[in-house]
């Protein structure tokens, strides 16, 4: 038995962490971060081809016009202040980063709609830089559903997680936690019977059905199938 049988069951059940939103350098991915604020990874992913497509750059995109970046990111919700974030977050980093997306946290969270947990994303997917873990509402839901805090502020679960897992796994324990989260332990009626997790999670809240193995290769098909229907994975 490994000496942390949540991570280990986490790189059966999912071996290949991808982040669903589909980006080819770490400005895309921030851009794309920002407009994934209340709606789908594959709702975004429907978007953006075409928001890159007019604006390929940061300096492209930061002098558009709102209302024409307004009609483009519109069906994401929330579309003008996401329009505003976007290119404002664009002149920013031509402005003070030479249209580089910046490599500490503390710099990144200076841009406009850019939070920690976006910062985290961004830097440890896009220029595998790990200074921490990125937190989200699954990423939080299920560390505390599987006894990994008992925090609630995003920060602390943060904290918590990266004493708990090796640096070098942060990046990667992210991406599962957050794929688990939105595909196995969902918040209504987590599908805790079909759970690979569920012998060693507090919060389980049926038994197991049928072996661990067939329950790690399930979750990895469930998984993997929803990241292809999300238009998902790094590009």
């Amino acid at each position: 038995m490994s000496k942390d049988p949540i991570r280990e069951c986490l790189e059966q059940a999912i071996p290949h962490p991808v982040c669903e939103l589909r980006h080819e350098s770490a400005w895309q991915l921030l851009v794309a971060t920002i407009l994934s604020a209340q709606a789908t990874d594959k709702r975004v992913n429907q978007v953006t081809p075409e928001l890159f497509r007019r604006w390929p750059t940061p300096a492209a995109l930061g002098a558009a016009s709102q209302e024409d970046v307004e009609e483009v990111v519109r069906t994401t919700g929330f579309f003008r202040n996401k329009a505003r974030a976007i290119r404002e977050a664009s002149q920013q980093l031509v402005e003070r980063f030479d249209g580089e997306v910046p490599q500490t946290v503390a710099e990144a969270v200076t841009l406009r709609g850019v939070a920690r947990k976006t910062a985290n994303l961004v830097l440890g997917t896009a220029l595998g830089i790990a200074e921490g873990i990125a937190v989200d509402t699954h990423v939080a839901r299920v560390s505390m559903r599987l006894g990994l805090t008992a925090e609630k502020s995003p920060v602390k679960v943060e904290r918590d997680l990266c004493a708990r897992y090796p640096r070098e796994t942060w990046v990667d324990m992210g991406h599962r936690l957050l794929l688990h989260g939105r595909y196995v332990c969902v918040a209504r009626k987590p599908r805790c019977v079909g759970c690979p997790l569920n012998e060693v999670c507090p919060s389980a809240e049926a038994s197991p059905e049928g072996s661990v193995e067939d329950r790690l290769r399930a979750e990895q098909e469930r998984v993997e199938e929803a990241i292809r229907a999300s238009g998902g994975g790094d590009s």
